[in-house]
């Protein structure tokens, strides 16, 4: 696999000419409008990375971006590929490694998330502290050597986020991100299990990349904009229709706190 990972890096460098950057970000459903945002973005579409397939999901455009926000070179994931979408760990996980091969070194994963926690509220934002992972698979798995995650969700990312979201009067909570493997939305049932251990918000992504992310020594940011109420908990059926009607109605408050962010990141890396 690294001799592959090697060969899309330097074809990524070559063929669009990519630097790089040190900061990357996976946008979730509905809210790839950051790269459209971004000075002098190229795009790369996902057909163009050998082993990455197109993603299947509304709101997902599959295109890798590189550009400059904030005065920050920034490479952006728009889109995702899910395990639901019949796609193995190493698949989609494979943008995380070439990110980390093209000289990242932060990762910004940010998705939609159904809320388990009943103070949270569809709108908000949540800051990532730590996750469970019930997807029934590990995307390390063959590997050699074991992996630390005592603190997947960087410290440091959380509380620059908590700051940058307080200099903009964005409200930022915080909470623990359970990811189920999809594609059906949970059952009030499991929404109660996932409660009683500890569970804030619940997902179908995130976690994989987090985990390999951190295993290539890249720091992590977690951001989940909670998009509707978890199964049960308002007795109200679930929707993908609802997660982007939700996105696209607080992009603009979401990207602004995800621009913060960069812009502080850039600052730090300036004056380093």
């Amino acid at each position: 696999m690294k001799d592959d990972i090697a060969a899309t890096v330097s074809t990524l460098r070559s063929r669009y000419g990519i630097g790089e950057p040190r900061i990357g970000i996976i946008l979730g459903s509905g809210l790839g409008g950051i790269v459209e945002q971004m000075e002098g973005g190229h795009r790369v579409p996902f057909s163009a990375i050998p082993g990455l397939p197109l993603p299947t999901v509304q709101g997902h455009q599959g295109e890798l971006v590189w550009g400059r926000s904030e005065g920050a070179e920034l490479l952006a994931l728009s889109g995702r590929i899910h395990f639901y979408e019949g796609c193995s760990m190493a698949q989609i996980t494979l943008p995380v490694r070439v990110m980390a091969g093209l000289g990242v070194e932060i990762l910004i994963l940010t998705n939609a998330a159904g809320a388990v926690n009943s103070e949270f509220s569809p709108g908000e934002i949540v800051a990532i502290s730590d996750h469970i992972n019930f997807m029934g698979d590990n995307p390390l798995r063959g590997a050699a050597d074991f992996v630390d995650l005592t603190q997947v969700y960087s410290r440091r990312l959380r509380d620059l986020a908590a700051k940058a979201a307080g200099d903009l009067g964005i409200g930022l909570k915080s909470g623990v991100y359970i990811a189920f493997g999809g594609p059906c939305y949970e059952t009030p049932a499991e929404i109660r299990a996932a409660a009683s251990l500890g569970g804030d918000l619940v997902g179908m992504s995130t976690v994989p990349e987090a985990i390999v992310a951190r295993s290539l020594g890249v720091e992590v940011l977690g951001l989940s904009l909670v998009t509707n109420m978890a199964a049960g908990i308002t007795g109200r059926p679930l929707s993908h229709r609802e997660v982007i009607e939700t996105s696209a109605r607080s992009a603009d408050r979401f990207q602004t706190l995800v621009k913060a962010v960069v812009k502080s990141l850039a600052k730090q890396e300036r004056e380093s």
